[in-house]
């Protein structure tokens, strides 16, 4: 490890049966050996609790803390979180094991941090879950005339007398039962997790800092409602099959980031291959090397690999790591080593930079729910809509944050929410707020058409923003043919989701119209933009091909006063900046198969090579990491 440049290691997050192997014996001694071994090679720990992989004992001696499945049955012992996140009894046991690790670890000085549990994911449908989520709904709404009204339980008589009567919804309920349950998950979540943050940061010096490890686009909970407690955020990056899609791994870094709006580390990244999939290929060489510079680029201040030695039994015998069963290095490790030796060459360049962006692209938890649960045109994806927004809008910008609705907007000169489909007032007064104060708003399909009960609003789409905009949505489509789009981005073909929009106002401005198609959406308004005092609100009611996407993307940046970074560079070269108030770090890979030479606007810092320079050649998956001075810029 330490020839590899290895400078920190996260042990104990699946250990509960070596730390407790029986109820109330807590055996610590070999995690202590561990913590000072690594400190004799100049390497820190971030310490796992144990909470997602409970021992035999416990769920033996206590099956009320094994979760309770869709299809009623109880989970069973041999994998891993079959526990419930609700059950108090489970909770009392974690929070337990958790202090007792921070009382013997809060103030060791080889201790830099702590990761809560691992990957939350499932969630439990008892009995007693169910009794927490009815009390939870009475919190909310204090009496069922108002649930009722609210969520027109009327329809399909679906209304209810007593609160004991509401029952758990993942699938085919009542939109706003469906809504609130996954309401309810994220707050229990966010419990259960502060059940054990609570019990180390009394034990802990402030210093360690504590996150745990979530995963990308997962959306069994709101991720904005999770981490709002933790010190940074943090994911676990992992391709799976295939290869490594720079502008959809960019922008999940950009999503991990934007939960807590700042800096984030990556907890586990793929070591060449997993064991998880059909076929299980390997990265190419060199691309595990991009994919690590691709997590720095867009704000990470760590990078570390699942996992460092293969285990000889268990679930994950095939899974990648860095050193095989013998302990000896497998060929991965020498491109690890090099990623190691190139970060401890950058870390004082990079240290004290973040993402500075002007342009931000909203996300929000609500609306993918809801459209995923009435998607009307399979094909609808809304992550895919929000990627087909980003993917121009970074290439161009350099950076984009990706960020929730009811963040700060103040900053950005241009925000862009694509399929926003559920408003809240909060939300609702920001948007108006930010174009009001001048700033540059760009809705997307399927927008502001529900309120926080996932109902629908009695005005049009967009709902409370169509005043400002001048328009609204007359209906909208789930198309079976190509419908042609034409105007000031040119001409584009729309496949998935049209929307025929009406303009109330003289000072809106067409910027696109459908072509003969179905009928209803011959010659009418596709994408309309108005001013709003100093500021503009934009909708686009159509789907854009690749190529119009990136003239619209040019023209909202035109229109935000944006300017585009290093417009010149080829399209499989990917740029990704950090900053801040001394120095710019342009971080240039190469997703190619052929080389590229970029010629700079002017010369720049080369980091790992040392000297400066006015252009790069690139190999395909070939790093280079460029610095400036901010007045240079």
């Amino acid at each position: 490890m330490e020839q590899a440049h290895v400078n920190f290691v996260r042990v104990g997050e699946f250990a509960w049966s070596t730390i407790e192997p029986h109820e109330g014996e807590f055996r610590l001694e070999w995690l202590q050996h561990a913590v000072r071994a690594a400190e004799r090679h100049h390497i820190a720990v971030v310490i796992g609790t144990p909470s997602a992989a409970p021992p035999a004992w416990l769920t033996q001696k206590y099956p009320e803390t094994l979760r309770t499945m869709e299809n009623g049955r109880k989970d069973g012992h041999g994998n891993r979180q079959q526990f419930d996140w609700s059950d108090p009894k489970y909770r009392e046991l974690s929070r337990r094991v958790a202090e007792k690790m921070a009382e013997a670890f809060g103030h060791d000085a080889n201790v830099i941090g702590w990761q809560i549990d691992n990957e939350y994911a499932n969630e439990s449908y008892g009995e007693t879950t169910q009794a927490q989520f009815q009390s939870w709904l009475r919190g909310k709404y204090g009496t069922l005339e108002n649930l009722n009204t609210r969520w027109t339980t009327a329809y399909w008589s679906e209304t209810y007398q007593d609160w004991s009567q509401i029952p758990i919804a993942e699938h085919g309920g009542n939109p706003g039962l469906m809504l609130n349950w996954k309401e309810f998950v994220s707050d229990t979540w966010r419990s259960y997790q502060k059940n054990q943050l609570d019990a180390i940061r009394a034990h802990a010096e402030p210093r360690q800092m504590i996150t745990t490890n979530m995963m990308g686009w997962f959306d069994a909970y709101d991720h904005y409602t999770v981490a709002q407690d933790l010190d940074f955020a943090s994911w676990d990056d992992y391709v799976g099959a295939g290869h490594l899609d720079p502008v959809r791994n960019g922008a999940t870094h950009d999503l991990t980031r934007g939960f807590l709006r700042k800096n984030f580390w990556v907890m586990e990244t793929q070591p060449g291959f997993v064991n998880w999939q059909t076929d299980n290929n390997a990265l190419d060489k060199g691309e595990v090397r991009a994919m690590a510079w691709n997590a720095i680029g867009h704000g990470s201040d760590a990078v570390e690999y699942w996992q460092w030695r293969s285990a000889l039994n268990g679930q994950e015998q095939y899974h990648g790591t860095l050193v095989g069963a013998d302990g000896t290095p497998v060929p991965l490790y020498g491109e690890v080593k090099q990623i190691g030796a190139e970060f401890e060459k950058a870390a004082p360049v990079l240290a004290g930079t973040t993402v500075r962006s002007e342009v931000a692209v909203l996300q929000d938890y609500s609306s993918r729910w809801a459209i995923n649960w009435q998607r009307h045109n399979k094909a609808f994806d809304p992550v895919e809509a929000l990627l087909s927004y980003y993917a121009p809008l970074h290439k161009l910008a350099g950076s984009v944050d990706v960020i929730a609705d009811t963040a700060p907007l103040t900053q950005y000169k241009l925000v862009v929410a694509p399929a926003l489909n559920v408003l809240t007032p909060e939300a609702a007064k920001n948007l108006e707020a930010y174009v009001r104060t001048g700033g540059n708003l760009v809705l997307g399909q399927r927008s502001a058409m529900k309120d926080e009960d996932n109902s629908l609003f009695p005005e049009r789409q967009p709902g409370p923003l169509a005043a400002m905009l001048g328009a609204r949505v007359e209906q909208f489509y789930a198309l079976d043919q190509t419908v042609p789009v034409s105007g000031v981005w040119g001409d584009a073909q729309d496949t998935i989701w049209a929307e025929q929009l009406g303009v109330m106002d003289q000072a809106t401005q067409v910027l696109m119209r459908y072509g003969t198609s179905n009928g209803w959406l011959d010659g009418q308004p596709a994408a309309v933009t108005r001013k709003v005092g100093r500021g503009t609100i934009t909708y686009i009611g159509t789907g854009l091909d690749a190529a119009a996407m990136r003239r619209a993307a040019e023209w909202m940046l035109e229109e935000s006063g944006v300017a585009a970074v290093l417009p010149e560079i080829p399209a499989d070269v990917d740029v990704a900046i950090r900053s801040n108030t001394k120095t710019r770090v342009l971080i240039l890979t190469n997703y190619g198969s052929e080389m590229r030479v970029i010629k700079l606007p002017h010369a720049m810092h080369d980091v790992l090579k040392g000297g400066d320079t006015a252009s790069v050649s690139l190999p395909r998956f070939g790093v280079v990491v460029l610095q400036e001075s901010t007045g240079s810029k």
